[in-house]
């Protein structure tokens, strides 16, 4: 792993009006890193993403790219350093078929018309090396599963080659099988160097593949811990902000009704 991170924010704060939604929050992303972003409903993950994304554009901090600051204030600005992002409803326009959602609105053109026969030679290599199974290029993605629609999303969001990929909940809905091949993508993902942003409120998932656990809590940092050697507990604990909680004393009747 590079020890300059590719993606770091630096003490990012965000209101609206008069709620105070990010407090001097910090994140860093390196290239080949999967980082989960955990934390209870309200914690300010999807703020703190689309900050990144240039949806919600930082009031406080400083956001550097390759260990120089940089200005996010749209979401052209995020695209042009290399960010895709993948939100929870996928936007796939279910009546065009795969190749055609992979390159919607960068479609590829030759002598001002479109040139499909290289749009579907780029959308088949690009599935090949992602080891994405579809059955066709040219089905409507009405016709998918859940999973096959999330993994197209996430196909889509590299075609412009970025660095770093944000997955907003990539497994929510999902079925077991269709889970696994998303967590599979995910870990290709790493493996091709880019690092990866991944929001989750499923710990199983987290700890198949994350390397790095990013936990927000009220809008600040709670902890960062490295999935290797950090327990469920602990990270049920720093999203609580409490050892004792749902989770642990559920657990501790479990055990005492095993004995």
């Amino acid at each position: 792993m590079s020890q300059t991170p590719v993606l770091a924010l630096r003490g990012i704060f965000k209101r609206f009006g008069a709620v105070q939604v990010l407090s001097g929050v910090d994140l860093e992303v390196h290239a080949g890193e999967v980082v989960a972003l955990v934390g209870d409903n309200g914690a300010g993950k999807s703020t703190l993403v689309k900050t990144i994304a240039g949806v919600h554009p930082i009031d406080e901090g400083v956001i550097e790219w390759e260990g120089r600051p940089v200005g996010i204030s749209r979401p052209q600005d995020s695209q042009a350093l290399g960010v895709a992002t993948v939100y929870q409803d996928l936007a796939l326009c279910d009546n065009l078929d795969v190749v055609a959602n992979l390159f919607l609105g960068r479609e590829l053109k030759k002598g001002g018309v479109l040139d499909e026969v290289a749009m579907e030679k780029r959308a088949k290599d690009l599935l090949s090396t992602l080891s994405i199974r579809i059955p066709s290029v040219r089905i409507p993605v009405a016709a998918l599963s859940g999973g096959q629609r999330q993994v197209v999303a996430i196909a889509r969001a590299l075609v412009g080659d970025p660095k770093i990929v944000i997955l907003d909940e990539p497994t929510a809905a999902l079925g077991v099988e269709q889970t696994a091949q998303v967590l599979d993508l995910v870990e290709r993902l790493r493996e091709q160097g880019l690092g990866v942003i991944l929001i989750s409120h499923n710990m199983a998932d987290v700890k198949a593949v994350a390397d790095t656990v990013a936990v927000l809590r009220l809008g600040r940092n709670n902890g960062t811990f490295p999935v290797a050697g950090t327990t469920h507990e602990e990270i049920i604990a720093a999203i609580t902000g409490a050892t004792d909680n749902a989770v642990t004393r559920r657990q501790a009747r479990t055990a005492e009704a095993a004995q």
